[in-house]
């Protein structure tokens, strides 16, 4: 795999962040922001779909974090 130069860059880019709003817009169903998705990947190199779309689930969850907070796991209750 070849580099993206700074043309194929910006292009992958902007499918990205349209795929992102879609999906904002619609609460992450990606059925309703196919041509989106598709534009995406067709555009993107694999694996900075793959990592976008990482990149994405991971700032759902800090923002889930920081909006809700955290709530540890309650483990086994040790005897005394």
């Amino acid at each position: 795999m070849t580099a993206p130069n700074s043309e194929e860059r910006k292009a992958c880019w902007e499918a990205r962040d349209l795929l992102w709003k879609c999906m904002d817009d619609h609460s992450d169903n990606v059925a309703s922001c196919q041509r989106f998705q598709s534009a995406f990947e067709d555009k993107c190199p694999a694996q900075w779909v793959k990592y976008f779309t990482k990149r994405r689930d991971f700032l759902k969850y800090k923002e889930k974090m920081q909006a809700d907070g955290f709530t540890p796991a309650e483990g086994p209750k040790e005897a005394s």
